[in-house]
């Protein structure tokens, strides 16, 4: 069996090892510079900042699984049980960004990067993946982890009669402000502050977590915030961003500050399974938008992609 993944975010990366631990022959295609989705990790002059998830939980015994690995591997470490107070359940980080878990799962993976897909449709008894420059992926099966209204925009072609609620699935968006200091910010211990009012969904200090050698926070700015200033000007965003952040930064100084946009940030209302698979089994939706929008969903979800197709 020959099986092309779309999308190279967590969901993809792990959907592709199992199906290649079990003898597939397996490909994936990522719009994106490299592998990871919102596993993302930028690098500023000489600080490093985790720009997408700022860590992570683990309540289900798959996931707990691969965080024994990572913790084995030394990737992942606790960075606390809480922010503000201890619920007892550790959020872990990865000490060299949170990208660096994208590139593990990548290991060993054909992964074509800046690769952008434009539709799936039929081949024969088959299915091909039409690449935007006209080159084609043959296929058996395809798996498809892009946010849902990407996916569907794939799939306009493919003959697939799409669950209405699906493509109903709506998203929250999210504005983050990269910053890098001249001196350590003011967040309280262990530098992280979640939900602080009604503008700001996260700030993180990415020193005090461990993944950068000098200064640097991340901010988030809520769904409601950053739908209602979406179309602003890149200058007009980051000055109201860092003015957002100063209540944190206290006499530091912003020496360089850049903006990243995650149209597709949250699913509203996640589906209740852990993927979807077409009638006839040719093609399967999965990603974080299935049984929750957290990494650890993104994960369970491409293991459950994976498993359909092994059936």
């Amino acid at each position: 069996m020959r099986v092309v993944v779309v999308g190279a975010g967590i969901s993809g990366l792990v959907a592709a090892r199992e199906l290649q631990s079990a003898g597939v022959e397996v490909s994936l295609v990522d719009k994106g510079r490299s592998p990871g989705g919102r596993l993302a990790t930028r690098r500023i002059g000489g600080a490093t900042l985790d720009h997408g998830a700022q860590f992570f939980t683990v309540r289900t015994p798959a996931f707990q699984h691969r965080v024994d690995q990572w913790l084995e591997q030394g990737l992942v470490t606790v960075w606390s049980h809480g922010f503000g107070s201890d619920d007892g359940h550790p959020r872990y980080i990865a000490p060299a960004g949170m990208n660096s878990l994208a590139k593990d799962l990548a290991t060993g993976l054909d992964v074509s990067c800046s690769t952008m897909a434009f539709t799936v449709r039929r081949a024969g008894s088959g299915w091909e993946v039409v690449i935007d420059d006209g080159s084609t992926r043959g296929a058996d099966r395809v798996v498809v982890t892009t946010p849902l209204p990407q996916a569907f925009a794939l799939l306009v072609d493919a003959g697939i009669e799409l669950d209405g609620r699906l493509v109903r699935t709506e998203y929250d968006r999210t504005i983050a402000l990269l910053a890098t200091l001249d001196r350590p910010p003011l967040l309280p211990a262990p530098g992280g502050v979640q939900h602080p009012h009604a503008d700001i969904g996260f700030v993180a200090d990415n020193a005090a977590k461990g993944v950068s050698a000098t200064p640097a926070i991340t901010l988030h700015a809520s769904p409601s915030w950053s739908e209602a200033h979406w179309d602003e000007e890149a200058a007009d965003l980051l000055a109201e961003l860092t003015a957002m952040a100063a209540p944190w930064l206290g006499d530091a100084a912003v020496v360089e500050a850049q903006l990243k946009k995650w149209r597709f940030a949250t699913p509203r209302t996640p589906w209740p399974e852990p993927c979807w698979v077409s009638a006839d089994g040719g093609v399967v939706l999965a990603g974080d938008a299935f049984a929750g929008p957290r990494v650890e969903a993104a994960h369970n979800s491409g293991l459950a992609a994976a498993h359909a197709l092994l059936r």
